[in-house]
C-alpha cells in the first residue's frame, strides 16, 4: 500500500484575511480559489511541493449539518479550539519572525525549547485556527 497526505482542510471565516496568510505570511502559493464571497474553497500548499496542500473552506458548508452543530463550530473557531496543523522548517527563528512581521497573525507561542524534544512555536490564524511550526532537526 502507497498512500499519502494530500490535502488537509481547515475552516476560514474571511476567505481574502486567510488568503493574505497563507500566501503572505507562510509564503505558500495558490494552487485553486473557487467560489465567491464567504463560500470560497480555496487551496494553498508549500512552494515546490504539489503533493501537499491546504484547503480552506467555508466552515460548516455541509448541508447535512444541523444548525445547532453549525453554531457550535462557529462558537470553537470563536475561541480557536476547532481546527489545527503541524507545520515544519528548518529555520525556525526566521518562520516565526517572518510570520509575526506579516501582523495577521496572533502569537500564541514563541520558539521555545520543549521538555519532549522539539523546537516550535504557534499562531492563529484569522480564522483562529491553531497553526503549529516545529524546527527541522
Amino acid at each position: 500500500m502507497d498512500i499519502t497526505i494530500n490535502t488537509t482542510a481547515l475552516p476560514h471565516d474571511d476567505p481574502d484575511a486567510s488568503l493574505a496568510f497563507y500566501r503572505d505570511a507562510l509564503g505558500f502559493e495558490v494552487r485553486s480559489d473557487v467560489g465567491q464571497g464567504k463560500m470560497r474553497w480555496i487551496t494553498v500548499g508549500p512552494v515546490g511541493q504539489p503533493g501537499t496542500s491546504i484547503l480552506l473552506a467555508p466552515p460548516a458548508a455541509d448541508p447535512g449539518i444541523t444548525e445547532d452543530e453549525r453554531r457550535t463550530i462557529l462558537e470553537m473557531m470563536a475561541k480557536g479550539t476547532y481546527g489545527w496543523i503541524l507545520l515544519a522548517t528548518p529555520d525556525l527563528d526566521d518562520t516565526f519572525a517572518k510570520v509575526q512581521a506579516a501582523g495577521d497573525a496572533e502569537v500564541v507561542q514563541e520558539p521555545t525549547e520543549q521538555p519532549y524534544g522539539i523546537r516550535d512555536c504557534a499562531f492563529r490564524d484569522p480564522a483562529g485556527n491553531l497553526i503549529r511550526i516545529q524546527e527541522l532537526r
